[in-house]
């Protein structure tokens, strides 16, 4: 079996590379995590799904992996201007709240969702205000040679960097456009990266600098954290689409200013040697926005019956920088094929106890860190041949800048061979999962079957209408029998006779 070389999109060269990392045998990974003012919405999510797949795949293929995902709690303005309200001081105000209680809800919050869609740890979580020191020495450290102060602030003069914008390839002001202008400013794309406390005005989050009392602005915070935990230049820094006009092209510049200043030819310059951004999720509607009030978040799709994991397989179903629509239609097609490959398992699950076996603990217990292609190798040195085509044929997907459209129909290959004895499938399949995450050796059909919120029965008056429709069967009143069924039918529940689930959950 070949290993394929891992080739990832470089959003900083717009060209697909071959993964080389900065310290031999490691992948020190970045992501922009949470703004915890609010809820998370669903698309906020997707980006957390893709920056964990990448994180596993770089474990697949062998590296030593260090992921760091921070949270803001401190310093994102309620757009990209360098003046205006703090998310997190305005959510404060607005519930009447310590903006510290904020965060820590809404943190909890980001978590819970983590956890549901499967999500793996990353080696540390980064808080922004237990770096505040570290960043007003980082910006000390860049002040004299790149920076000028203003009376609302200190200000990044992006003039005295090579290249700046490459990123976003953003060539002239015009393409600046959500920067809202401030009086005083050299260029019209500097950016604060320090923000005084207005004068007559307390924050609840401010610190005394050289500059005055105030807070960071959040550009500094990602090139402060990433930089102290992973060191300069590290590997890959992550995030959505949306960062790639404005946010990392500002994190980019103060990288430069910290480290050297020369151009961006080089992308270690950068401070990170790759930079990759997923797509937007897309909702017609325009319910993916905060500003709306009521906006699609996981716990939303979880009261209409769907399973989380539903959604995670909806988001590998396209590829990441391909642009994802969602609707309530894909989702539950999501659910469906999650429920077949489940259904798979559970079959190979029964034919390996049938065989002699009376559970799957014989298949080896997946590392805490998760399967390495070298591992899976070496398990198939005496495999079958299509065994080894299986996992070679999903190892060429992932190694193309992460085509997980393509890995998941391998898993479903696997499922679908007949002749292949079913601990060999069992195998294979847990091993690709441990890349895609779906839990596939965990789930059984009946975790899927979630009550929706609005539904009027609850599990035990749905199987006492069963127990009574059994027995109007046996009795053969079969009226009796079909009424009882069509009442279930009106009440939002499929009964599946000749089915050892008997009955779901009929999503509308």
């Amino acid at each position: 079996m070949t290993d394929a070389p891992l080739k990832l999109f470089n959003s900083l060269t717009r060209q697909l590379e071959v993964f080389e990392p900065v310290h031999p045998g490691e992948a020190r990974v970045y992501t922009c995590g949470p703004t915890v003012y609010n809820y998370p919405h669903i698309g906020n999510m997707r980006a957390y799904v893709f920056a964990d797949v990448l994180g596993r795949t770089l474990t697949w293929k062998g590296y030593k992996l260090t992921h760091v995902i921070n949270i803001t709690d401190v310093g994102h303005l309620t757009d990209d201007a360098d003046a205006g309200e703090d998310k997190m001081e305005k959510m404060a105000a607005a519930k009447a709240q310590s903006i510290w209680d904020i965060a820590a809800h809404y943190k909890e919050a980001y978590w819970a969702d983590v956890k549901a869609l499967n999500i793996r740890q990353p080696a540390q979580w980064t808080v922004a205000t237990d770096y505040v020191p570290q960043m007003i020495e980082f910006a000390k450290g860049i002040a004299d040679k790149h920076c000028y102060e203003l009376e609302s602030g200190l200000y990044f003069d992006v003039s005295t960097v090579a290249d700046y914008g490459r990123l976003a390839r953003a060539q002239t002001e015009e393409g600046e456009g959500r920067i809202e202008a401030v009086e005083g400013k050299r260029n019209a794309a500097d950016f604060a990266i320090w923000r005084k406390t207005p004068p007559g005005e307390t924050r609840q989050m401010e610190w005394d600098s050289p500059w005055g009392r105030g807070a960071p602005g959040w550009h500094l915070e990602c090139s402060v954290m990433s930089g102290e935990v992973l060191g300069f230049p590290f590997d890959i820094h992550t995030g959505g689409i949306d960062h790639r006009e404005i946010h990392h092209p500002n994190e980019i510049a103060q990288n430069q200013a910290h480290c050297c200043t020369n151009g961006l030819d080089d992308p270690r310059n950068s401070g990170a040697r790759i930079w990759m951004h997923n797509n937007f999720l897309v909702e017609r509607s325009g319910k993916m926005s905060k500003s709306s009030g009521e906006f699609l978040r996981l716990q939303l799709l979880v009261d209409r019956g769907y399973h989380p994991l539903a959604y995670r397989l909806m988001c590998l179903q396209a590829h990441y920088r391909s642009e994802l629509e969602f609707s309530w239609e894909g989702l539950g097609a999501a659910l469906t094929r999650l429920k077949r490959m489940v259904m798979g398992v559970e079959h190979l699950k029964a034919r390996h106890a049938e065989l002699g076996s009376a559970s799957i603990a014989d298949l080896g217990t997946e590392p805490a860190e998760g399967w390495t292609l070298n591992q899976v190798q070496g398990d198939e040195a005496d495999g079958s041949i299509e065994r080894r085509v299986g996992t070679e044929q999903f190892d060429r997907a992932l190694s193309e800048d992460l085509n997980t459209p393509e890995a998941i129909t391998s898993v479903e290959w696997a499922l679908s061979l007949k002749d292949w004895p079913p601990k060999a499938r069992l195998d294979a399949i847990a091993k690709m999962d441990s890349v895609l995450g779906l839990n596939l050796m965990g789930l059984t059909r009946a975790d899927l079957r979630i009550r929706p919120k609005a539904a009027r029965l609850t599990e035990a008056e749905i199987e006492a209408a069963l127990a009574r429709r059994k027995d109007a069967r046996a009795a053969r009143d079969f009226a009796a029998s079909d009424a009882i069924r069509d009442e279930l039918a009106a009440q939002g529940v499929e009964v599946m006779d000749g089915d050892p689930l008997g009955w779901e959950w009929k999503l509308g």
